[in-house]
């Protein structure tokens, strides 16, 4: 897609990364930087960086990187467009007219109307008389038919081709059947349906489009359970089953289960809230998508020891997102589903009445661990209740929980909160050491740990960075430079590209920022460029370093032309360093 340059750096302008971040991230500053814990993946030291100058974040623990757009992007699980229309509503900016690419557009729009005319396929077969059978497993999950129509349940026939064939009837190509997930090319190049024998569900975004699919065997088979990958237009973390329904809910909370069934069952029984998540555990996207409609969260996963795993994991990532957290337990049940259907709706909302906050639900998990009734078991529970009681921020919501885990003990709360204010300086003291390594570790710039490289091959790939450094800082260099250095010859492609894009820029006349890269470059490339616009060293005698760049660039280039070539089938090892970063950088 392409947006108006000029529109995309009024946006960026009134979008000062810090302000934006600062509502997801709890940053510090730290000379001329803010660091912070990344929101992207789980740390304990906080390695996110946030630069005001360069307006960009980097971290330099799991890589991610970009602008202010492209940070909203992943915060709020949103494609470029839908991120830029986020952020000008932010600002009070009008949309320009945007002049999407027509083939993308196209594309996409056709496997929307595909995804679509399969679940009304799989819709219809359900129905179909000889698949009475599998009516009857829905009904037999005490499912009525108003239910498996709001939710467009269906079946995909047993048979290998029989989702293609009725799709490729009504124009569709086998390529968009594999682009959509719908099919599966094996290594002998066949193709066929993925979901076979399967009941259906259907997964559906806020929209109220049909973007993906989970399906369930009808036997004891494996996987259980089979969702669609991710496609152009579905990404797992980015999506929530059932969240189409949830958000029109009058309810003050919104119940996280654990499986479709769950769901369906809770809505049915009128708990029109719940969502799960797809086949994964739950992500930071996922909790920020249920923070924009609803304050409160209660976790009702199954009660096995796999679930009750996941609701710990589930806790830190939906508190991080500024959600009240309770979690449901659910007596003589393995889940809501089962529950529902032996003790009653009412039974189910009592539980919820009664559902506990989330410290008490650690508190009791802890001490389920010991037996109480043993001298060196509780002295163990002291312990362990100790550590997690000194993660609570609120002074009053810890002193309410210290008591509590001292009746646990039997001890004094005198002696509980003790333990509790040497855990919490141990805590502090952890944290500060984790915070300076990284913070240092970030400003000093590691080298590249793969000794398998060429020294001068990193000493060149290093040059070559320097020189994109040099552009975003100072774009008056541009117009000589591209008289000195053309894109191809930086060894590695993903560098090239960025210098092109530098060059096509300028001559439209827009500043050389990281806002005229965010829709151009893939997150991977994006993340290689913000690391190092992050890391590298700007000298203020910038035509001399300029100089001293191109010339290890060339000295490189002539020394390489010298030295065997490259085994047949190898790749450069300059090729191959920047690739690798730019793929750590992207997840791929």
């Amino acid at each position: 897609m392409a947006i108006d340059h000029a529109f995309l750096d009024e946006l960026n302008a009134r979008s000062d990364i810090v302000d934006i971040v600062s509502r997801y991230v709890v940053l510090k500053r730290q000379g001329a930087n803010y660091f912070g814990l990344c929101p992207f993946h789980n740390e304990k030291s906080a390695s996110f960086s946030v630069s005001p100058d360069k307006q960009i974040y980097h971290c330099f623990g799991c890589g991610a990187g970009g602008g202010v757009i492209n940070f909203i992007m992943r915060a709020e699980g949103l494609e470029f467009r839908d991120a830029v229309r986020f952020l000008a509503d932010r600002c009070g900016l009008k949309m320009p007219q945007e002049n999407a690419d027509p083939q993308a557009a196209h594309r996409r729009e056709r496997l929307l109307a595909l995804m679509k005319d399969t679940a009304r396929f799989y819709y219809d077969t359900l129905w179909l008389p000889e698949y009475t059978p599998m009516q009857q497993y829905f009904a037999r999950r005490g499912l009525t038919r108003k239910t498996m129509n709001r939710f467009g349940l269906g079946y995909a026939p047993d048979s290998f081709h029989a989702t293609m064939d009725a799709m490729m009837k009504k124009g569709y190509t086998k390529e968009e059947l594999l682009d959509a997930g719908l099919a599966v090319k094996n290594e002998k190049g066949a193709i066929y349906d993925k979901f076979r024998g399967r009941v259906m569900f259907p997964i559906i975004d806020v929209r109220g489009q049909v973007i993906a699919f989970g399906g369930r065997v009808m036997d004891d088979s494996k996987p259980k359970y089979l969702n669609s990958p991710d496609t152009r237009i579905f990404h797992k973390g980015r999506n929530l089953f059932a969240l189409n329904l949830a958000k029109k809910t009058q309810s003050d909370y919104f119940i996280l289960a654990e499986g479709y069934m769950d769901v369906i069952a809770l809505h049915q029984a009128g708990f029109d809230s719940a969502v799960a998540s797809l086949g994964t555990a739950l992500t930071e996207e996922q909790a920020r998508m249920i923070a924009r409609h609803t304050k409160k969260i209660i976790i009702s996963y199954d009660a096995d020891g796999a679930g009750q795993a996941a609701a710990q994991r589930a806790i830190d990532i939906l508190k991080r997102a500024d959600l009240q957290v309770n979690v449901l337990r659910i007596p003589g049940a393995k889940d809501p589903d089962e529950f529902i259907k032996d003790k009653g709706a009412d039974a189910f909302r009592r539980l919820i009445e009664r559902s506990e906050g989330h410290n008490a639900y650690r508190l009791e998990q802890i001490a389920a661990k010991f037996d109480l009734t043993e001298d060196d078991q509780r002295v163990a529970f002291v312990q362990e209740a100790a550590q997690m009681l000194a993660a609570i921020a609120n002074s009053v919501e810890r002193e309410i929980y210290t008591g509590r885990a001292a009746k646990l003990a039997d001890v004094t709360q005198d002696a509980m909160t003790v333990e509790v204010r040497r855990a919490m300086g141990l805590r502090r003291k952890r944290e500060r050491t984790a915070e300076h390594r990284a913070i240092r570790a970030a400003v000093q710039n590691a080298q590249p740990k793969d000794r398998a490289l060429h020294y001068d091959d990193v000493k060149a790939a290093r040059a070559e960075e320097g020189v994109l450094a040099l552009l975003f800082t100072d774009a008056a260099l541009l117009e000589p430079l591209a008289k000195r250095l053309k894109p191809e010859d930086f060894t590695a492609p993903v560098l090239g590209k960025i210098y092109a894009h530098a060059l096509e820029l300028d001559r439209q006349g827009a500043p050389v920022s990281i806002s005229g890269y965010e829709g151009y470059l893939d997150d991977g490339e994006l993340a290689l460029l913000s690391g190092i616009l992050s890391r590298t060293p700007v000298s203020e005698r910038r035509q001399q370093a300029l100089d001293d760049y191109i010339k290890i660039m060339d000295e490189r280039r002539t020394q390489r032309k010298l030295e065997q070539p490259p085994e047949a089938g190898g790749e450069d090892p300059m090729i191959t360093f920047s690739k690798m970063k730019a793929d750590k950088m992207g997840g791929k």
